[in-house]
């Protein structure tokens, strides 16, 4: 029984990074000799064992078998004549199919020491294309790796290319496209994800809404970049720089999805793709089975993010009622998530990435001043249902009123 550390640790360590989780494999072992170590078994399809003591994953050294379409048609080897060579030809990139002896002895059969060098990020062999998955979690790792210059290795996206001319990715169900697609929005350059889709053809096949911008110009007074798609990606990394929270930056990937349904005839203005992209949004949350959190403020960057960059030019009933159809009052938590995403759109432009954006402050102190507008003094005067709902309103308008009056605000729109 030999034991090897392997997968993310292996590559992470050599990479100088921390990491949280180790795996093991076990190359000569039964899963009897295991349980009688101590090991618990977990695991349906195959066997893996965790340490009586660390609780760490072991799992027996293994070949697999395609024999359906999709990820689930595997039939899995775990006999103990199994070596690890075999084992790591398996996995998906050279990177990852690395291994190192409790001692530190480094097995790399496939140049994943090399390519951590090179910053290459390759597959180990044609099986990679068993799995579409493996699709999703290479783009994943092209979002994670892109601050240290990785690369998708030339015939690794020629193979990308094939899986999706085959239909593979046609197989992935919506679950798991959105369980990579949300671990992605979580890495250090998301768009990165949604460029290697692209470049691999998968992007139309999961997410049509957003391939369908690429190519869709806009007035160039406004984004110098013109492109709609091009500027999504800068709005989605701009919304990095603002945030961590996931919710967010989906927001922000999904706020324009309406433009590409602009006649071409009025192009390349687009008046009216807020409505749109609603539409556009809920659409594509239905069929990916994305949570209620990251499709309701989805929703709510998408209808209002244009009424945001224009908030100083808006007559102050419609400031309020900004607020009131945005929720504001009673989730000011996710208010502040919808400001951070339109601060992302406004400064996802060519060279605008660091112009200031005090529409943010102004309806940070708009709404402190409407939710302090007391109701008590209200219900004291004898004020009931209709009566008291525009008495309320009434003052929250002048608190609004108020802010704009106390404090020196732009005239018009910074964006």
């Amino acid at each position: 029984m030999q034991v090897y550390l392997v997968g993310g640790a292996v590559r992470d360590t050599l990479l100088g990074r921390s990491f949280t989780e180790r795996d093991w494999v076990v190359v000569g072992a039964t899963p009897q000799e295991m349980l009688s170590r101590g090991y618990q078994q977990v695991g349906k399809d195959f066997p893996v064992f965790l340490h009586p003591q660390t609780k760490e994953e072991y799992a027996l050294a293994r070949t697999e078998r395609k024999t359906a379409r999709g990820y689930h048609g595997f039939e899995f080897d775990t006999r103990a004549d199994v070596t690890l060579e075999q084992d790591l030809a398996r996995r998906d990139l050279t990177i990852n199919a690395m291994a190192m002896t409790p001692k530190g002895v480094l097995v790399d059969p496939y140049g994943g020491r090399r390519d951590l060098d090179d910053r290459i990020l390759r597959h180990v062999s044609p099986a990679f294309e068993e799995d579409p998955v493996r699709l999703l979690r290479l783009a994943r790792f092209a979002a994670r790796f892109a601050p240290l210059g990785f690369r998708v290795a030339d015939e690794t996206l020629d193979l990308l290319r094939e899986m999706v001319a085959k239909g593979e990715v046609d197989a992935l169900v919506s679950e798991r496209v959105w369980a990579e697609f949300a671990k992605a929005l979580a890495e250090p350059v998301p768009s990165e994800f949604i460029r290697v889709l692209r470049a691999c053809g998968a992007l139309v096949r999961l997410f049509p809404e957003l391939d369908r911008l690429f190519g869709v110009p806009q007035r160039a007074d406004y984004h110098p970049e013109i492109d709609c798609g091009l500027h999504t990606l800068m709005v989605l990394d701009e919304a990095v720089k603002l945030s961590a929270e996931r919710e967010v930056r989906f927001a922000a990937l999904m706020h324009d999805l309406g433009k590409a349904d602009t006649p071409g005839d009025v192009l390349p203005s687009h008046h009216g793709h807020e409505g749109r992209s609603v539409g556009r949004v809920q659409e594509l949350c239905a069929r990916v089975r994305v949570p209620a959190a990251f499709r309701d403020l989805a929703v709510l960057a998408a209808k209002y993010h244009t009424h945001c960059h224009r908030v100083f030019e808006l007559r102050t009933a419609t400031v309020l009622e900004l607020l009131e159809g945005a929720g504001a009052m009673r989730r000011p938590e996710r208010f502040e998530q919808f400001l951070l995403a339109c601060m992302a759109d406004a400064r996802g432009r060519l060279g605008f990435d660091s112009t200031p954006y005090p529409q943010a402050d102004f309806l940070r102190a708009v709404l402190m001043a409407v939710r302090a507008v007391p109701v008590q003094p209200l219900l004291a005067a004898g004020l009931q249902g209709l009566d008291l709902a525009a008495a309320l309103r009434l003052r929250r308008l002048e608190a609004v009123a108020l802010v704009r009056a106390e404090r020196t605000w732009p005239d018009k729109t910074s964006s």
